[in-house]
């Protein structure tokens, strides 16, 4: 454990699976009380102090709830997400349903959990706010599903906006934006839907020529929610093995 992270509470969204799984553990690993969030299935249980929460991430009254159970907060990591089961269809073709479905498990969820964290954090003067976006934020989505690609966008722009509004009462806030990583069975699908082929073009796409894993966007978490990060905020970090260089 290191001392600096033992009187740390923070929130994980997203944490049935991936990423935020592999984040909430090595926030836990630290010495932080993590409190484990997902919508549809029970996270894995905490080894720490903290509880395991089930709740509609995109309902306010289900995420105030969850904040004022928990009380006070220093880390929040949204990393809550995904494309909802969905593919690529023409745009000409997207369904109003379909695209607020992908916003909503996205871009709202990061709102909300934001705006109900920093109420603690600027009345105590600290916290750090850390997204899990995507390279398909920076750039395009691999998948071509439209919504998605304009989620991850706007979360990056909502951490710009929040980290220039929320420095003053000392509340950092970043971005992660990973590139192709194999950590939950959607990303599995997208990377057999492949084929051989296909594969070895992404991974020759990556400077590293590997995909990621979980393990690797949680350490690049763990540095913006360090409590030594606070010079750090309004910053997007990709991580993505040096594919943004090609």
């Amino acid at each position: 454990m290191t001392p600096r992270w033992a009187d740390q509470v923070a929130v994980v969204t997203g944490t049935a699976q991936g990423i935020g799984a592999a984040v909430a553990e090595s926030l836990e690993a630290a010495g932080a009380t993590v409190h484990r969030v997902d919508r549809d299935r029970s996270p894995a249980p905490a080894p720490s102090a903290g509880r395991v929460y089930v709740v509609d991430l995109s309902r306010t009254d289900e995420v105030d709830d969850l904040f004022a159970d928990v009380g006070h907060v220093d880390v929040l990591v949204n990393s809550a997400g995904g494309v909802v089961g969905q593919t690529h269809v023409p745009f000409g073709t997207v369904l109003d349903a379909d695209w607020d479905a992908v916003l909503d498990a996205n871009l709202r969820t990061t709102m909300l959990c934001t705006r109900a964290a920093v109420r603690s954090m600027t009345a105590r003067g600290y916290g750090r706010v850390v997204t899990i976006s995507s390279g398909a934020g920076r750039s395009v989505s691999l998948t071509g599903i439209q919504a998605y690609a304009a989620a991850k966008a706007a979360q990056i722009a909502l951490t710009r906006q929040l980290a220039h509004e929320l420095g003053p009462q000392g509340v950092t806030v970043n971005c992660v934006a990973p590139g192709f990583v194999l950590s939950n069975p959607t990303t599995q699908r997208q990377w057999e839907a492949l084929g051989p082929d296909g594969q070895e073009a992404l991974v020759r796409g990556i400077a590293v020529r590997r995909t990621g894993s979980a393990g690797d966007i949680a350490r690049a978490v763990l540095f913006f929610a360090d409590p030594a990060a606070g010079w750090v905020s309004g910053q997007t970090l990709s991580v993505d093995g040096g594919s943004a260089l090609f």
